[in-house]
């Protein structure tokens, strides 16, 4: 029975359009269920069958899914004419603001990058499933604060946001005390401006 749990786990994770998580996996079992436990063997069996393969278990926010490698994607694009979509640098920028400050509202965005944020590009990242409103800040006007979504996880291969990169440490820039050299401005008052 092993063995056939490996093989339906495998089947259904090669079929699947998204990540599947333990309990979906369950539910396509007649009885009796096998345990969570013997689902998560399973999965640990698959994931060390795919070590010498191209494939490997990857586990992201909304459960587990079966993807190329990594170090192989390169050679599977060449499949597909059509190339990855590239994002402006006003969507990741924005993008990268709510992941890293979220809950955020537009106006703190737009303070960070100082520039207006458009309304098109919020509506795109959420179109996308990538951002969500949460809520509202309490504050006058009421903002829509934003937070990223496990569609967001998911596409970026993550399973917690404490996963994302560390940001490199930055100086606070009101904190700076900017040493330039200023030199006095010559005047006519002094003789040795003259010479």
């Amino acid at each position: 029975m092993k063995n056939k749990l490996n093989e339906i786990l495998e089947a259904l994770l090669l079929s699947a359009s998204r990540p599947i998580n333990i309990d979906e996996m369950v539910k396509v079992f007649d009885d009796p269920k096998p345990s969570k436990d013997d689902i998560r063997s399973a999965l640990n069996q698959l994931d060390e069958d795919c070590i010498e393969r191209g494939i490997e278990l990857k586990q992201v926010a909304s459960g587990y899914r079966l993807q190329v490698k990594q170090n192989l994607s390169a050679y599977v694009a060449k499949l597909w004419e059509e190339r990855p979509q590239k994002f402006s640098k006003a969507t990741l920028e924005t993008l990268s603001l709510i992941a890293y400050k979220q809950p955020i509202t537009r106006g703190e965005i737009e303070e960070i990058r100082g520039v207006t944020v458009g309304t098109q590009l919020m509506r795109g990242l959420m179109e996308r499933g990538w951002v969500k409103i949460i809520g509202q800040r309490d504050v006058p006007g009421r903002p829509s604060l934003y937070a990223t979504t496990k569609e967001f996880l998911d596409y970026f291969g993550l399973q917690h946001l404490r996963e994302l990169p560390e940001l490199p440490s930055l100086p606070d820039l009101n904190s700076l005390e900017l040493q330039l050299p200023i030199e006095e401005p010559e005047s006519k008052d002094n003789p040795q401006a003259l010479s």
